[in-house]
Protein backbone atom coordinates (compact mmCIF):
# COMPACT_ATOMS: atom_id res chain seq x y z
CA UNK A 1 0.00 0.00 0.00
CA UNK A 2 1.50 2.90 -0.89
CA UNK A 3 1.23 6.53 0.76
CA UNK A 4 -0.57 8.02 -2.35
CA UNK A 5 -3.80 5.94 -1.22
CA UNK A 6 -3.44 5.87 2.21
CA UNK A 7 -6.44 8.09 3.00
CA UNK A 8 -9.15 6.17 0.39
CA UNK A 9 -7.28 2.68 1.99
CA UNK A 10 -8.04 3.52 5.78
CA UNK A 11 -12.22 3.60 4.45
CA UNK A 12 -11.86 0.06 1.77
CA UNK A 13 -10.84 -3.17 2.38
CA UNK A 14 -9.57 -3.45 -0.56
CA UNK A 15 -8.52 -1.82 -4.21
CA UNK A 16 -11.39 -1.44 -6.98
CA UNK A 17 -8.65 -2.00 -9.34
CA UNK A 18 -5.15 -2.12 -9.37
CA UNK A 19 -2.52 -1.45 -11.93
CA UNK A 20 0.47 -3.20 -12.28
CA UNK A 21 3.45 -2.77 -14.67
CA UNK A 22 1.42 -1.49 -17.25
CA UNK A 23 3.19 -0.91 -20.40
CA UNK A 24 2.36 -0.30 -24.22
CA UNK A 25 4.67 0.19 -27.41
CA UNK A 26 3.78 1.26 -30.74
CA UNK A 27 6.96 -0.09 -32.00
CA UNK A 28 9.88 1.71 -30.80
CA UNK A 29 7.89 4.05 -29.67
CA UNK A 30 6.93 3.78 -25.70
CA UNK A 31 2.85 4.27 -25.15
CA UNK A 32 3.41 4.12 -21.78
CA UNK A 33 6.01 2.10 -19.64
CA UNK A 34 5.91 0.59 -16.18
CA UNK A 35 2.84 2.34 -14.52
CA UNK A 36 1.72 0.89 -11.36
CA UNK A 37 -0.96 2.45 -8.77
CA UNK A 38 -4.57 1.51 -6.90
CA UNK A 39 -7.46 2.71 -7.35
CA UNK A 40 -10.00 2.42 -4.32
CA UNK A 41 -13.53 2.95 -4.55
CA UNK A 42 -14.80 6.35 -4.19
CA UNK A 43 -11.87 7.71 -5.16
CA UNK A 44 -11.33 9.95 -8.31
CA UNK A 45 -7.58 9.47 -9.88
CA UNK A 46 -6.45 12.30 -12.14
CA UNK A 47 -4.06 11.94 -15.03
CA UNK A 48 -2.66 14.75 -16.74
CA UNK A 49 -0.01 15.66 -19.10
CA UNK A 50 0.63 17.24 -23.03
CA UNK A 51 -0.32 16.09 -26.18
CA UNK A 52 2.04 12.50 -26.60
CA UNK A 53 2.59 12.06 -22.73
CA UNK A 54 0.71 8.45 -22.98
CA UNK A 55 -1.91 9.30 -20.87
CA UNK A 56 -5.05 8.73 -23.70
CA UNK A 57 -2.93 5.09 -24.25
CA UNK A 58 -2.90 4.12 -20.79
CA UNK A 59 -6.31 5.08 -20.19
CA UNK A 60 -7.05 2.83 -23.16
CA UNK A 61 -5.50 0.39 -21.66
CA UNK A 62 -7.32 0.33 -18.72
CA UNK A 63 -10.66 0.47 -20.24
CA UNK A 64 -9.75 -2.21 -22.70
CA UNK A 65 -9.72 -0.58 -26.00
CA UNK A 66 -5.91 -1.60 -26.40
CA UNK A 67 -4.41 -4.66 -25.24
CA UNK A 68 -1.03 -3.58 -23.51
CA UNK A 69 2.19 -5.69 -23.72
CA UNK A 70 2.94 -6.31 -20.25
CA UNK A 71 1.17 -5.66 -17.03
CA UNK A 72 -2.02 -6.55 -15.45
CA UNK A 73 -5.35 -4.56 -14.90
CA UNK A 74 -6.68 -6.11 -12.21
CA UNK A 75 -10.55 -5.44 -11.28
CA UNK A 76 -12.54 -6.18 -8.26
CA UNK A 77 -15.68 -7.79 -9.88
CA UNK A 78 -18.82 -9.02 -8.13
CA UNK A 79 -17.30 -12.40 -8.65
CA UNK A 80 -13.84 -11.52 -7.23
CA UNK A 81 -10.24 -9.91 -8.67
CA UNK A 82 -9.95 -10.03 -12.29
CA UNK A 83 -7.33 -9.33 -14.54
CA UNK A 84 -9.03 -7.86 -17.06
CA UNK A 85 -6.15 -7.98 -19.85
CA UNK A 86 -6.64 -12.04 -19.64
CA UNK A 87 -10.70 -11.44 -19.99
CA UNK A 88 -12.28 -12.70 -23.60
CA UNK A 89 -13.74 -10.43 -25.77
CA UNK A 90 -17.43 -10.60 -24.19
CA UNK A 91 -16.72 -10.88 -21.23
CA UNK A 92 -14.93 -7.57 -21.32
CA UNK A 93 -17.86 -5.99 -23.43
CA UNK A 94 -20.07 -7.18 -20.53
CA UNK A 95 -18.12 -5.31 -17.96
CA UNK A 96 -17.85 -2.47 -20.31
CA UNK A 97 -22.02 -2.32 -19.77
CA UNK A 98 -21.87 -3.37 -16.38
CA UNK A 99 -19.56 -2.43 -14.00
CA UNK A 100 -17.76 0.39 -16.05
CA UNK A 101 -18.36 3.55 -18.04
CA UNK A 102 -16.80 5.29 -20.33
CA UNK A 103 -17.01 8.91 -21.34
CA UNK A 104 -15.54 10.23 -24.27
CA UNK A 105 -14.20 13.67 -25.26
CA UNK A 106 -16.24 13.62 -28.46
CA UNK A 107 -20.08 12.81 -27.33
CA UNK A 108 -20.66 11.18 -30.77
CA UNK A 109 -18.59 9.08 -29.84
CA UNK A 110 -20.36 7.67 -26.93
CA UNK A 111 -23.79 7.90 -28.04
CA UNK A 112 -26.06 6.70 -30.65
CA UNK A 113 -26.79 9.55 -32.92
CA UNK A 114 -30.23 8.16 -34.75
CA UNK A 115 -31.42 7.34 -31.22
CA UNK A 116 -33.58 9.54 -28.85
CA UNK A 117 -32.03 11.40 -25.93
CA UNK A 118 -34.08 8.66 -23.82
CA UNK A 119 -33.47 5.96 -25.57
CA UNK A 120 -29.57 6.47 -25.13
CA UNK A 121 -30.32 6.19 -21.39
CA UNK A 122 -33.04 3.62 -21.76
CA UNK A 123 -30.19 1.42 -23.62
CA UNK A 124 -28.13 1.33 -20.58
CA UNK A 125 -30.48 0.55 -18.67
CA UNK A 126 -31.64 -2.66 -20.74
CA UNK A 127 -28.12 -4.01 -20.87
CA UNK A 128 -28.24 -4.34 -17.52
CA UNK A 129 -32.16 -6.19 -17.46
CA UNK A 130 -34.49 -3.60 -17.18
CA UNK A 131 -37.67 -4.27 -19.43
CA UNK A 132 -40.31 -2.21 -17.90
CA UNK A 133 -40.93 0.67 -20.72
CA UNK A 134 -42.71 2.77 -18.47
CA UNK A 135 -39.59 2.32 -15.83
CA UNK A 136 -36.98 2.79 -18.32
CA UNK A 137 -38.78 6.17 -19.70
CA UNK A 138 -39.15 7.22 -16.23
CA UNK A 139 -35.66 7.13 -14.93
CA UNK A 140 -34.41 8.41 -18.24
CA UNK A 141 -36.32 11.26 -18.20
CA UNK A 142 -35.51 11.75 -14.29
CA UNK A 143 -31.85 11.70 -15.29
CA UNK A 144 -32.28 13.92 -18.26
CA UNK A 145 -32.91 16.58 -15.71
CA UNK A 146 -29.96 15.33 -13.41
CA UNK A 147 -27.92 16.61 -15.99
CA UNK A 148 -30.05 19.83 -16.85
CA UNK A 149 -31.41 18.80 -20.27
CA UNK A 150 -34.96 19.52 -20.08
CA UNK A 151 -37.89 16.79 -19.84
CA UNK A 152 -39.38 17.57 -22.96
CA UNK A 153 -36.82 17.17 -25.27
CA UNK A 154 -36.54 12.97 -23.95
CA UNK A 155 -37.33 12.41 -27.28
CA UNK A 156 -35.27 14.47 -29.60
CA UNK A 157 -31.99 12.80 -31.27
CA UNK A 158 -28.49 14.43 -29.91
CA UNK A 159 -27.97 15.81 -33.26
CA UNK A 160 -30.48 18.26 -32.40
CA UNK A 161 -28.38 19.28 -29.37
CA UNK A 162 -25.55 21.48 -28.54
CA UNK A 163 -22.00 20.13 -27.78
CA UNK A 164 -22.51 20.69 -24.27
CA UNK A 165 -26.10 18.98 -24.00
CA UNK A 166 -24.40 15.66 -26.03
CA UNK A 167 -21.86 15.92 -23.29
CA UNK A 168 -24.78 16.06 -20.75
CA UNK A 169 -26.46 13.66 -22.19
CA UNK A 170 -23.66 11.32 -22.30
CA UNK A 171 -22.72 11.11 -18.90
CA UNK A 172 -26.51 10.50 -18.12
CA UNK A 173 -26.01 7.88 -20.11
CA UNK A 174 -23.26 6.66 -18.97
CA UNK A 175 -23.95 7.05 -15.07
CA UNK A 176 -27.36 6.21 -14.90
CA UNK A 177 -26.55 2.61 -13.89
CA UNK A 178 -24.16 3.57 -11.17
CA UNK A 179 -21.08 1.63 -12.54
CA UNK A 180 -18.49 1.03 -10.28
CA UNK A 181 -16.03 2.58 -11.91
CA UNK A 182 -16.23 4.95 -14.71
CA UNK A 183 -12.99 6.22 -17.39
CA UNK A 184 -13.99 10.16 -18.65
CA UNK A 185 -11.05 11.18 -21.46
CA UNK A 186 -11.15 14.87 -21.63
CA UNK A 187 -14.78 15.43 -20.11
CA UNK A 188 -14.68 18.84 -21.00
CA UNK A 189 -12.64 19.10 -24.20
CA UNK A 190 -13.43 21.24 -26.60
CA UNK A 191 -16.17 23.41 -25.08
CA UNK A 192 -16.53 26.93 -24.82
CA UNK A 193 -15.15 28.26 -21.33
CA UNK A 194 -18.73 29.05 -19.79
CA UNK A 195 -19.97 25.46 -20.89
CA UNK A 196 -16.85 23.86 -19.63
CA UNK A 197 -17.42 25.40 -16.54
CA UNK A 198 -20.83 24.26 -15.71
CA UNK A 199 -20.00 20.69 -17.28
CA UNK A 200 -17.24 20.92 -14.72
CA UNK A 201 -19.75 21.92 -11.75
CA UNK A 202 -22.19 18.92 -13.12
CA UNK A 203 -19.42 16.57 -13.03
CA UNK A 204 -18.11 17.38 -9.53
CA UNK A 205 -21.92 17.39 -8.07
CA UNK A 206 -22.42 13.82 -9.36
CA UNK A 207 -19.20 12.41 -8.41
CA UNK A 208 -19.52 13.40 -5.08
CA UNK A 209 -23.13 12.37 -4.52
CA UNK A 210 -22.78 8.93 -5.95
CA UNK A 211 -19.60 8.30 -4.70
CA UNK A 212 -17.77 7.22 -8.05
CA UNK A 213 -14.92 6.02 -8.54
CA UNK A 214 -13.28 7.52 -11.60
CA UNK A 215 -10.08 7.82 -14.00
CA UNK A 216 -9.96 11.03 -15.36
CA UNK A 217 -7.32 11.78 -18.60
CA UNK A 218 -7.09 15.80 -19.52
CA UNK A 219 -4.63 18.66 -20.30
CA UNK A 220 -6.90 20.68 -18.14
CA UNK A 221 -5.06 21.15 -14.54
CA UNK A 222 -8.16 22.91 -13.53
CA UNK A 223 -10.36 20.01 -14.17
CA UNK A 224 -8.09 17.46 -12.10
CA UNK A 225 -8.20 20.09 -9.21
CA UNK A 226 -11.87 20.21 -9.04
CA UNK A 227 -12.75 16.59 -9.58
CA UNK A 228 -9.36 14.59 -8.56
CA UNK A 229 -8.04 13.29 -4.87
CA UNK A 230 -4.96 11.74 -6.51
CA UNK A 231 -3.24 13.25 -9.63
CA UNK A 232 -0.59 11.36 -11.87
CA UNK A 233 1.52 13.25 -14.17
CA UNK A 234 2.80 11.31 -17.60
CA UNK A 235 5.50 12.57 -19.38
CA UNK A 236 6.71 10.54 -22.34
CA UNK A 237 4.71 7.45 -21.44
CA UNK A 238 6.29 7.32 -17.72
CA UNK A 239 4.66 8.85 -14.19
CA UNK A 240 7.14 11.53 -13.25
CA UNK A 241 4.96 12.74 -10.39
CA UNK A 242 2.01 11.48 -8.42
CA UNK A 243 0.48 12.57 -5.32
CA UNK A 244 -2.55 14.06 -3.41
CA UNK A 245 -3.86 16.53 -5.73
CA UNK A 246 -3.42 19.62 -4.24
CA UNK A 247 0.15 18.59 -2.85
CA UNK A 248 1.08 18.35 -6.65
CA UNK A 249 -0.51 21.28 -7.41
CA UNK A 250 0.24 23.79 -5.19
CA UNK A 251 4.05 22.32 -4.48
CA UNK A 252 5.30 20.25 -7.53
CA UNK A 253 8.44 18.40 -7.30
CA UNK A 254 9.59 17.47 -10.61
CA UNK A 255 10.61 20.04 -13.48
CA UNK A 256 7.93 18.85 -15.73
CA UNK A 257 4.99 19.27 -13.65
CA UNK A 258 6.48 22.83 -12.22
CA UNK A 259 5.92 23.49 -15.95
CA UNK A 260 2.89 22.81 -16.75
CA UNK A 261 1.73 24.52 -13.29
CA UNK A 262 3.43 27.65 -13.99
CA UNK A 263 2.54 28.09 -18.06
CA UNK A 264 -1.20 27.93 -16.06
CA UNK A 265 -0.53 30.47 -14.20
CA UNK A 266 1.11 32.82 -16.49
CA UNK A 267 -2.18 32.23 -19.27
Amino acid sequence: MTDLSHTFAAAADKPLLQVKNLTKRYGARIGCADISFDVYPGEVVGIVGESGSGKSTLLSCLAGHLRPDQGEVIFETAQGARDTVLMGEAERRRLARTDWAYVHQNPRDGLRMGVSAGGNVGERLMAIGARHYGGIRDKAIDWLGRVEIDAGRVDDRPSAFSGGMQQRLQIARNLVTAPRLVFMDEPTGGLDVSVQARLLDLLRGLVREMGLSAIIVTHDLAVVRLLADRLMVMKGGHVVEAGLTDQVLDDPQHEYTQLLVSSVLQV
